[in-house]
């Protein structure tokens, strides 16, 4: 099962786990995952009856209802990052954080010292855990973490996202964003807006997925593997076949984040004037006029 709306992301784990399949001698069946919390219960149902051995719900958003459902027919449930450990249900857990540390650490040692995080929905718990990370790994190397602006991880919400990052009279040197699309639409916007990246603006995006190194600016990103998450869902899903019963059946895996260096990150503006030595020295913090400005977004 997966979200209506199937991103590159997901679409790539799709990919991989139709060719488990094929290998492996066992039929996939595609269901979407309802916006309409009324209709979850149909879709499940509809899956029960055809009496499926297991479910894959490919999806960031919190989806316990629909664990709950599969759970009631002894049906085994495999998630992305599940927030309980029950013994028919199987997860992977997301490091967001190794990887975004590596990002924050990769900027701070280009000389960035103001960088800007734009988050994806609330309702998604990969969201709400790579903004965590951030702010954690921020504090780490005495850095403000306060620059936080709410997406919706698409290519419009990184347009919309740089118009405001544009408008600050202290303007951040550096974006990381919580997915590839939302970079890829701050990078148009900046082009749009005369702001030259990276030169003027280094930008970091998250997923890695297909279109992020075929830009007319490479994309440095936070690689999560699609092969991986596809890999551990259907082992997981395949051995819950092999046990007698979903009850006696659990198993949790993490798999790590990494930065993936390309072109559309580079030295801070500051690092290229005369003044090295006293930009590298500057506080780590926003003065009162930028919190002034940034405060809405936090």
């Amino acid at each position: 099962m997966v979200s209506g709306a199937v991103s590159r992301f997901f679409s790539e784990i799709l990919h991989r786990f139709a060719d488990l399949g094929v290998e492996h001698n066992r039929e996939i069946l595609l269901s979407p995952i309802p916006e309409d919390s009324g209709r979850l219960d149909l879709v499940a149902r509809g899956l029960i009856e055809r009496c499926v051995d297991g479910v894959a719900i490919l999806t960031f958003r919190r989806e316990n209802s629909l664990v709950k459902i599969f759970e009631r027919s002894d049906v085994p449930v495999f998630v992305i990052d599940a927030e309980s450990s029950k013994p028919a249900l199987s997860t992977v857990q997301i490091d967001y954080e190794h990887g975004i540390r590596q990002a924050v650490q990769h900027l701070a040692a280009l000389g960035h010292l103001l960088i800007a995080f734009v988050g994806g929905p609330l309702h998604s718990k990969a969201a709400m855990a790579q903004k965590r990370a951030f702010r954690k790994c921020m504090r780490e190397i005495a850095l403000s973490s306060k620059l936080l602006l709410e997406g919706d991880d698409t290519l419009e919400a990184g347009i919309k996202v740089m118009s405001t990052l544009a408008s600050l009279t202290h303007r951040p040197s550096a974006v990381i964003c919580s997915n590839d699309m939302t970079a890829i639409g701050v990078i148009r916007a900046a082009l749009d807006l005369h702001i030259n990246v990276p030169r003027d603006l280094s930008v970091v995006g998250f997923d890695d997925i297909d279109v992020a190194q075929c830009t007319s600016l490479a994309l440095t990103t936070v690689r999560i593997s699609q092969t991986e998450i596809a890999n551990a869902a259907f082992g997981a899903l395949l051995n819950a076949t092999a046990t007698e019963s979903s009850l006696l059946w659990h198993e949790q895996s993490t798999i790590q984040t990494n930065l993936v260096l390309r072109a559309s990150t580079a030295i801070a503006p500051c690092r290229l004037t005369t003044n090295v030595e006293s930009s590298l020295r500057a506080p780590s913090t926003i003065d009162s006029s930028t919190n002034k400005e940034i405060s809405s977004f936090v």
